[in-house]
Parts: C-alpha cells; sequence; structure tokens
C-alpha cells in the first residue's frame, strides 16, 4: 500500500502516524521485515497494530509476552480428545500408520504463531510486549521470523503459507540481542505533542470541546515532565477525558477535577503529587 493511503487509511481507523513511520510500515511490508516498536508504556503501540489490521482488512493474530513463556505455548498444542477418539477408532490398525496421521495438521490447535503462518491471507501478528519474555523465547522467534518457519517435533517443519505483517512491541524492560535487532526494523514511539494529542483526543472523543481537550492535552504534558513513578500514558489520557466528558466537566478549573486523577496515575504518590500541583 502507497504510503499516503496507509497513512489515511490508519487515520481513519483512529490513528494518527506521522509521514515517516508510514513510509517505514509501507517498507516493511514490501521487504517482509518485522517491526520493533519500542517506547514508554501507553503510547499507542499496541493501538498501532490494530489499527494497521484494520486499515489493510486483516485479521489481527495477538501473542501476549510473559515471563517463561515458551515455544510450545506460542505455537500450537494438540487437539488430545480428537486424537483419542481417532485411537479407539483405529484400535485395530497398526500403530507406524496411525501414529502418522495422529498427528497431522488435522489435530494440530494452532496458538498465535502458528496460526499466523497458516492463515490462508496474509494477518497481522502482534507480538506484544516481547521485553517482558526471556532470551530462550527470543532465540526462537528469531529462527521463526528468519526463515518464516517452525518446527514441530512429532509433525516436522511447517512453513508460512502466507508471510503475516508483524509487529514487536517494547517497554524497554530490556535490551534485545544484535541478531533480532537485525532482522526487524526499529521504530521509537515516544509520546504524542500537544497538538497530536488534541487530535488524538477529538477524534476518539467526538463529544469533547476543543476548548478541554486543549486544557487536557496541555496538563498531560505537564504530568509528564513531572517526578512521577509512571507518567500517563495516551490511554489513560483517554480514560481521563472520557470521565471528565461523562460528569459534564467543561474546564480543567472545576474544583471537582483533582478527584479524577485517579484514572489519570495508577499510584496514591502520584494522585497527590498532581493534586499538591494543581
Amino acid at each position: 500500500m502507497k504510503t499516503l493511503d496507509l497513512k489515511k487509511n490508519l487515520a481513519e481507523n483512529g490513528y494518527f502516524c506521522n509521514d515517516d513511520l508510514a513510509l517505514i510500515l509501507s517498507l516493511s511490508e514490501l521487504l517482509k521485515k518485522p517491526v520493533l516498536l519500542e517506547g514508554p508504556a501507553g503510547v499507542g503501540k499496541t493501538e498501532l497494530a490494530r489499527a494497521y489490521a484494520g486499515a489493510t482488512g486483516r485479521e489481527l493474530i495477538r501473542l501476549q509476552c510473559y515471563e517463561g513463556l515458551d515455544e510450545r505455548h506460542a505455537l500450537y498444542e494438540w487437539n488430545y480428545q480428537k486424537q483419542l477418539l481417532y485411537l479407539e477408532s483405529r484400535a485395530k490398525s497398526s500403530w507406524e500408520e496411525t501414529k502418522k496421521d495422529l498427528f497431522s495438521e488435522e489435530f494440530l490447535l494452532p496458538r498465535p504463531l502458528l496460526k499466523a503462518f497458516l492463515s490462508e491471507k496474509p494477518a497481522v501478528l502482534l507480538i506484544d510486549e516481547i521485553d517482558k519474555s526471556d532470551e530462550e523465547f527470543e532465540s526462537f522467534l528469531l529462527e521463526a521470523l528468519s526463515d518464516f518457519a517452525v518446527s514441530i517435533p512429532e509433525h516436522g517443519t511447517v512453513r508460512a503459507k502466507t508471510v503475516p505483517m508483524i509487529f514487536l512491541t517494547s517497554n524497554a524492560m530490556r535490551d534485545f540481542s544484535d541478531a533480532l535487532k537485525r532482522r526487524c526494523v526499529h521504530y521509537y514511539i515516544d509520546y504524542p505533542t500537544k497538538e497530536q494529542e488534541v487530535r488524538i483526543l477529538r477524534s476518539k472523543l467526538p463529544a469533547l470541546g476543543e476548548k478541554l481537550a486543549g486544557e487536557i492535552a496541555a496538563f498531560a504534558q505537564k504530568a509528564r515532565k513531572m517526578k512521577l513513578s509512571r507518567a500517563p500514558g495516551l490511554a489513560e489520557v483517554l480514560d481521563w477525558a472520557a470521565v471528565l466528558c461523562e460528569i459534564g466537566i467543561e474546564e480543567l478549573s472545576d474544583s471537582r477535577v483533582g478527584d479524577t486523577y485517579h484514572f489519570l496515575v495508577k499510584s496514591r504518590e502520584d494522585f497527590l503529587r498532581l493534586k499538591e500541583d494543581k
């Protein structure tokens, strides 16, 4: 998809990106290169993958990473109940013949990575928060994304029917191997500018007035420069703005605003800092 068309389609799906990001996405698709998105929590890395799926009319397949995630949980499991029924039906057949069928694709239950590879149409594969996984899983993933093929011990090698558009997201909790970095196109997503944040707020919350949207964006910019334990991301700002709309607040000078900071920050210490700074 051409860069301008992609940028327009992303905007129609609620994601406003810069020209350089739209270009990188277009070229990554063309070159079949995964995109590694890094940046603070809550800046829209996951949302970009969702918007891209919507903009290109593709299925979004998400793999949530966590500590201890292994290749089996990312790839597949066997349909044991179906296998058992099959074994009972083939009780009089030879084991070698039965075993061959028993571990065929018919009995595979694909998990996210394999599901994306087996898709008849190119999907969007989101490998979310990869920095939460360990180095062993990263090594496995590198091999899978290099060849677009995976090995299943009982079944053999499975090659991708179609190559998905792959997004990896990271909150920079740890660094990655040079090999993974070489395999991916890296892009850092920072907090939006005030102007970008106003545009996003008005798009996501049409009932939000322009004046209040500007005040909210300015307050968010200020809060991110304060010594908070966790700066409010775009997701929190949107939640906060929705709350302000819901209770009929038209400007941040309203005395009720301070009590709504619970929707903007995630700790009592940060809540009190905002209250004191008001």
